[in-house]
């Protein structure tokens, strides 16, 4: 008896899935087609470009006529620390 049910799981239980699909496939292929776009109308999207170009901004001019850039500023020193400790020999 134990081999029957084997026999009943592989020959009907497994076939239903493939039924399944024959069924989707068969209602795919019988659906009417979509209608087709007017002549006038375009592809229907937006009318943005799909890849922006974006350019970094350009930097300032320095006066009219492009002035040189503006000297850098005076080095500022850090006032010196205490003696270091001396070195044991």
């Amino acid at each position: 008896m134990s081999g029957f049910w084997a026999v009943v799981w592989l020959a009907l239980i497994l076939k239903i899935p493939i039924a399944a699909l024959l069924y989707i496939v068969w209602w795919a292929v019988k659906e009417p087609p979509a209608p087709e776009a007017e002549p006038g109308d375009a592809d229907g999207g937006s009318r943005r470009d799909p890849h922006p170009r974006i350019t970094p901004p350009h930097p300032p001019r320095r006066g009219p006529h492009a002035d040189p850039l503006p000297p850098s500023p005076d080095r500022v020193r850090v006032a010196r620390r205490g003696p270091r400790a001396p070195a044991h020999d």
